[in-house]
């Protein structure tokens, strides 16, 4: 008998007994038995426990560079046993291209937000959002916003399409966020998730609780999750608003994020005729998106919406391009390029959601609904009565408006083709989808994408506009990528993941904090003025890392600016704007009492002043932040500069750190005259 697919909770690896009932998993090509599932007598609610405790208190004592790190080193460790996932991958109809979208996808995802991770967060538990807001006129009284980690468990109900990137996605950014996660991937391809848990299991990376998985079903999942958990949804629109609806989401305070499926559009520019790039660009991406995981993708083409005199040629050249470049058959085969569904069971639906857009007005104008004859694992072709394939199918409406092609979707490779005559009717068809994870635009006029940019924007999550500048570079329509938000309104679910640091962002919760500016600066660990400094002893230029503190500061002499200065900066640079030179022109400008020094300059003399010339810990100077000029200065005035340690963030993976340091230029009258952050890279030892 088929061994039981094992769950990994509660720190260890848990199989159901012999006696329970269970479900048995095919292999998409063959129909062949691969494992049999059931989560019965699993202690779920010990699970989600076993991670609001143990997790969180193992991802707690992390920061955040600490776990990027991590996320570096599982993406190396599922690299280094890749072709393990992809022998898997076959099995669940999935080609090496469809299964490279779907492991390294996912790998990279977890390359991304590892460099993410070290780039734009601190070297610390909390995050600051925005600026400082003072609430008293003496700078006693501050408030600003925080994030910090949610303390429950973020679960994840994936789908069967992508049982590793849709994995992956949805735990990178939780895990950086300091989040536990809980896995539940679908039954059809489950085998392929319990993989790549299995192999970080056993790399011995993961902190312990950080990531658990149920292979199966969990019918009291919401009654055991509580404030502080999060459940991050991807499937049916319909499972998703009944999941919505659960008591511990409408009251519990259970966040829920779903991501659904979606009638997503592409649509054809008028100016983009046979014989242009864009049209060629556009037919190669319908039958990629139509072919690609054999058209099971939440972002797949559903709607081709293409101007009425275009039409024909379309449904011509998707007809001929996928008689040349699409072979049909198991995945194992030398040669194939589309493997079958994820399962018979699959398959069934998405012939009966064609029968019913045939039965609404759609004529199937490329391929059939027919048995198709495949190529077989060992080469030979045939019929696969056993496996799940269906061929590439465009259907026609002559009527746009009928509301099935709007509203019923074929989780498969079967696309809609529909006609328009303006702009205004193309994009009111894609608003008809309900909203969207994302549209395209073929078009090289950019009056006409931005005309539907402005139509079409609130109806998607992600647009994309195609032409023959950006058509070989492009990673396509249906790619969501790290950097971008996925997600969409509406149909699609109105949940939003990835998104670069947003995704991490949604695993936190953001808090309005008010006090001193000494409570703020221990809260954050960022200096706020009006905080404790210290100005005696060394130079902080002659402090490694780990000697310096928060609120080392210089102050530094002061220094006259002279008429000779100011043109002498002049000539010099080149820089001979009015405001310095023409005494008349510059007291005629509302901002100057007069002839005034260059910005510029004083940003130089300030560095001057502060400057600890000497080779030390401070190796390099990397650039200004957030400069601001406030008050001008004429010559005869003076100014001096207060230098202050605002923020230590250690690299991890590096000698050195990042310093950023508050810089205030005041004049002889106490005004800010400029203020700036300036960033250093400073010796560790």
């Amino acid at each position: 008998m088929t061994s039981l697919l094992p769950s990994y909770v509660s720190g260890s690896w848990w199989t159901a007994d012999a006696a329970a009932s269970t479900s048995e998993v095919r292999d998409a090509s063959t129909g062949e038995v691969v494992t049999r599932v059931s989560t019965e007598g699993l202690d779920l609610a010990g699970a989600l426990e076993y991670a609001r405790s143990v997790g969180q208190q193992s991802l707690g004592a992390l920061t955040f560079h600490q776990r990027a790190v991590l996320l570096k080193q599982f993406a190396l460790a599922l690299t280094e046993r890749k072709a393990e996932l992809y022998e898997l991958s076959a099995r669940t109809g999935a080609t090496k291209t469809d299964s490279w979208v779907d492991i390294d996808g996912g790998i990279g995802v977890l390359f991304s937000y590892s460099g993410k991770g070290r780039r734009e967060l601190p070297n610390s538990q909390v995050y600051v959002d925005g600026p400082v807001e003072p609430l008293s006129k003496d700078g006693s009284f501050l408030g600003r916003h925080i994030y910090t980690r949610l303390p429950g468990v973020a679960v994840q109900i994936n789908a069967f399409n992508f049982p590793v990137w849709g994995s992956l996605e949805k735990f990178a950014p939780a895990f950086l966020a300091g989040m536990p996660t809980l896995v539940k991937p679908a039954t059809p391809t489950g085998y392929l998730a319990e993989a790549f848990v299995r192999i970080l299991v056993e790399s011995g990376l993961l902190p312990e609780g950080s990531l658990q998985l149920v292979s199966g079903s969990v019918p009291d999942l919401f009654d055991n999750l509580q404030l502080g958990d999060i459940v991050g949804f991807t499937g049916s629109a319909s499972t998703a608003t009944s999941l919505r609806a659960h008591t511990a989401v409408q009251t519990g305070g259970v966040r829920f994020t779903a991501e659904t499926d979606s009638i997503n559009a592409s649509v054809l520019g008028t100016d983009a005729v046979q014989g242009t790039p864009e049209f060629d660009a556009y037919v190669r991406q319908l039958v990629t998106e139509m072919t690609t995981k054999a058209g099971q993708k939440c972002t797949a083409i559903r709607r081709a919406i293409v101007p009425a005199t275009t039409a024909d040629a379309v449904i011509e050249a998707v007809r001929a391009r996928i008689a040349e470049k699409v072979v049909l058959g198991d995945p194992r085969a030398e040669g194939t390029s589309m493997g079958p569904l994820a399962s018979t069971a699959q398959r069934d639906e998405v012939l009966r959601q064609v029968g019913a857009l045939v039965a609404a007005g759609g004529e199937i104008v490329v391929g059939s609904t027919d048995a198709p004859e495949v190529l077989l694992a060992d080469g030979s072709r045939g019929a696969a009565s056993d496996g799940a394939f269906v061929s590439p199918v465009l259907l026609r409406f002559d009527d746009a408006s009928v509301e099935a092609v709007h509203e019923l979707e074929a989780f498969g490779p079967v696309s809609s083709l529909l006609t328009y005559a303006t702009t205004a009717e193309a994009a009111d068809l894609v608003a008809r989808g309900g909203g969207s994870l994302v549209t395209s635009v073929a078009t090289h006029d950019p009056a006409q994408a931005v005309e539907l940019a402005g139509r079409i924007a609130a109806y998607n999550g992600r647009m994309l506009l195609l032409d023959r500048d950006d058509a070989r570079s492009s990673t396509g329509h249906g790619s969501p990528l790290p950097n971008l938000v996925h997600g969409g309104p509406g149909r699609a679910g109105g949940g939003e993941e990835l998104g670069g640091i947003r995704a991490v962002l949604h695993h936190m919760q953001r808090t309005a904090v008010q006090g001193s500016p000494e409570m703020l600066t221990a809260l954050t660990g960022v200096w706020h003025a009006g905080a404790a400094a210290q100005s005696e002893g060394r130079h902080p230029f002659r402090k490694s890392l780990a000697e310096l503190r928060i609120g080392d500061q210089i102050a530094s002499a002061t220094r006259e600016v002279t008429l000779d200065d100011i043109e002498t900066f002049a000539h010099f640079t080149g820089d001979t704007f009015y405001a310095h030179m023409d005494e008349d022109a510059a007291a005629a400008n509302p901002f100057f009492p007069g002839r005034v020094a260059h910005g510029y300059l004083l940003v130089s003399w300030a560095a001057g002043l502060f400057v600890d010339p000497e080779p030390g810990p401070v190796l390099a100077n990397y650039g200004l932040e957030n400069l601001r000029f406030i008050t001008p200065v004429s010559p005869g005035d003076t100014i001096r500069v207060t230098l202050t340690a605002k923020q230590i963030t250690p690299r991890e993976t590096d000698e050195y750190g990042e310093v950023r340091w508050d810089a205030v230029i005041h004049n002889q009258n106490e005004e800010i005259v400029a203020n700036y952050d300036v960033l250093t890279l400073v010796a560790k030892e």
